[in-house]
């Protein structure tokens, strides 16, 4: 459903108009340059506009939608903090914008030597022996790191495959073991929200490859004994993953390394502040230790006499997981920040990530039900349970409820293991004024849901689009426009 006086493109479309003309080829195209049986029989259903009804309508959407550019955006989990647009204009650059991936070495030295960087500053700020910039994603990251572990295993543990989990893991961690070839076995959390250290190391067995642990965890604290379960895994040959998602508490302050993480992967969208949103542009660069080391993607960019050049020569490596060395644009969107704030400025990007969600989690004490109610890391988990029992108002609808008030909803019902689950992630990036904004609009909110609940439970009402059916949406999706048909007669 759209609404009438904001027609799709292909609604507006009429015969014969263009947004741009096509340059006739400078070079001659042989006849036979596609074969003959993968050519259209007809042109593709392209929607004909001018270029000014072509910008109209992509600028009327863009301004629908919610971002960090244009409210607070304390979804739990996802670190949106602010991109600063100056690394923007940076990778925009034609130098490095017009660079081909595939160009000599010898032109793309500059490209080389900030890639090589990067993984250096990475290393320096995870304590790893070495650091891969070749995934793409952050579980792109995670199966990188678990296709080394399959590896080394393969070669000296052919009967492992077994990778422990906690039940507050992200879930991309048993989908990427699942993936790999391996088996998530999964391992329920303390009452207090922390790994059950005893319990993994009971499951620890003859098939073990490791363990994914998310430090902070989903529920925003410190796994305090994670170095006791690296030993009990390191004492029978057994790695630990860290699921890095939620660096931006510790970065420049703690070293995972030092802990006891054998690998991890880094989400640079989230610490290093490079766009969310799309499918991309995404990058979750991987750390290991020097026993890993010899699996690592390939190829890798070493320094010799002064020049940088791409190795492949790696015996034992996984091989390739991307075409290319990196998301190279994403990637150095990153290397422009770090090389922005500095040593000092990365450590205060924890300290205020972490400050900020210890100020407002206190602000909303009075509100909201904490299960886990002591000093949180990054983010924080609160629950809507005692509200629902009052009112009938879910989290759901305080979510929708908070769009009204020009904030994006937090992320909610995850992790699974909390009901009614608000998690709330203000990142380093926000101000006093918009912490206590929000906290304001939440505290409203409640105090609607005790006096007129019908305005929460049918919230939005200010958005584009109104509340959806969540169910029809998912069995009755619509991806693909088709004209209607003409009327009969």
């Amino acid at each position: 459903m759209h609404r009438d006086d904001d027609p799709l493109l292909y609604e507006t479309s009429r015969p014969g108009l263009r947004a741009a003309p096509l340059p006739k080829p400078e070079v001659p195209v042989p006849a036979d340059a596609i074969p003959a049986h993968l050519r259209r029989k007809a042109p593709p259903l392209l929607p004909e506009v001018t270029e000014g009804e072509l910008a109209r309508h992509f600028v009327k959407n863009s301004r629908k939608n919610v971002c960090v550019e244009t409210g607070f955006y304390p979804l739990g989990s996802c670190t949106m903090k602010y991109n600063p647009k100056r690394h923007e204009d940076f990778v925009m650059s034609p130098a490095l914008f017009r660079v081909h991936p595939y160009q000599p070495e010898e032109g793309v030295q500059p490209v080389l030597r900030m890639l090589w960087e990067m993984s250096d500053f990475l290393e320096e700020l995870t304590g790893f022996h070495g650091v891969s910039v070749h995934p793409s994603a952050g579980s792109h990251g995670e199966l990188t790191c678990l296709m080394m572990i399959r590896a080394y295993h393969s070669e000296h543990h052919p009967e492992r495959d077994e990778i422990l989990i906690p039940d507050s893991a992200h879930g991309t961690n048993p989908a990427s073991v699942t993936m790999c070839g391996m088996k998530p076995v999964n391992v329920p959390s303390r009452p207090d929200g922390l790994l059950d250290i005893q319990a993994m190391k009971a499951l620890i067995g003859p098939r073990t490859a490791g363990a994914m642990v998310t430090n902070p965890n989903t529920l925003g604290l410190f796994e305090r004994q994670i170095h006791d379960l690296a030993d009990a895994l390191h004492a029978v040959d057994a790695f630990l993953f860290m699921d890095g998602a939620n660096f931006n508490a510790i970065v420049g302050k703690a070293r995972p390394a030092d802990f006891g993480a054998d690998c991890m992967h880094i989400n640079l969208h989230k610490t290093f502040t490079i766009p969310h949103g799309g499918g991309g542009p995404g990058s979750g660069p991987i750390g290991y230790v020097e026993k890993l080391a010899p699996y690592a993607p390939t190829p890798v960019v070493v320094k010799e006499k002064g020049k940088f050049r791409i190795d492949w020569n790696r015996p034992k490596s996984i091989g390739p997981v991307r075409t290319f060395l990196s998301s190279t644009g994403a990637t150095l969107r990153s290397y422009a920040y770090i090389r922005t704030l500095g040593a000092e400025g990365v450590r205060r990007i924890a300290e205020g990530a972490v400050l900020n969600a210890n100020y407002l989690r206190v602000k909303l004490r009075d509100v909201l039900k904490f299960p886990y109610d002591r000093t949180c890391m990054h983010e924080f988990v609160a629950s809507g349970t005692d509200l629902k029992e009052r009112t009938g108002v879910k989290t759901l609808d305080v979510a929708k409820r908070l769009l009204d008030h020009g904030f994006h909803p937090p992320t909610v019902y995850f992790p699974l293991i909390v009901p009614e689950c608000l998690m709330i992630e203000p990142t380093e990036t926000e101000s006093k004024a918009t912490l206590d904004a929000f906290a304001d609009a939440l505290h409203r909110i409640v105090k609607e849901a005790e006096t007129d609940p019908a305005v929460v439970t049918t919230a939005p009402h200010t958005m584009p689009v109104r509340r959806l059916d969540e169910v029809k949406a998912a069995r009755d999706l619509r991806v693909r426009w088709r004209p209607e048909p003409a009327p009969a007669g």
